[in-house]
């Protein structure tokens, strides 16, 4: 296959969510059936946001969350099963950990069902110590601000009183 015309990119304003929701369900069996907004939603609450395009077609995705210092994540990482293969998982993970908010931290973190080949070839080691999840089912109350608003509603708020 010609890779000539790959690209890259880290600009979140490239992303075709229509394009990476048809990419997360072709080849992202732990990504479908997500809707655009939550998508959307994902999208901008990350940083960096990378993109793989051929043309006009996105045929890579990944994102990270970092606190720029101690820890960061990298997440929904997804290559079109027609380019997986041919170095552009590698590359679009290594482009994620360049960026300035991944390369200075003490750990990033990444989970993986059945990649962990794949992985540490990229130079990610299994922890089997830190690992603990919460299955957030939406039942956890959220925190009153004591005038009938929410939490999560509020806009401008720095300190809440419980």
């Amino acid at each position: 296959m010609d890779c000539s015309n790959i690209q890259f990119s880290l600009q979140k304003s490239k992303v075709d969510y229509q394009q990476l929701q048809m990419l997360f369900n072709q080849a992202a069996f732990w990504a479908r059936e997500r809707s655009i907004n939550d998508l959307k939603t994902a999208v901008l609450n990350s940083n960096p946001v990378v993109t793989v395009w051929d043309a006009k077609t996105m045929i890579g995705f990944c994102r990270g969350t970092s606190d720029g210092v101690y820890r960061a994540t990298i997440w929904d990482v997804v290559i079109h099963k027609e380019y997986q293969g041919l170095g552009l998982g590698r590359k679009l993970v290594e482009t994620a950990l360049s960026h300035p908010l991944m390369s200075q931290v003490e750990r990033v973190y990444l989970m993986t069902t059945y990649q962990q080949k794949f992985y540490q070839k990229i130079g990610f080691q299994e922890n089997q110590s830190t690992t603990m999840v919460l299955q957030n089912a939406y039942d956890i109350n959220p925190i009153s601000l004591g005038d009938g608003s929410m939490i999560e509603e509020a806009t401008g708020v720095d300190t809440v009183t419980v």
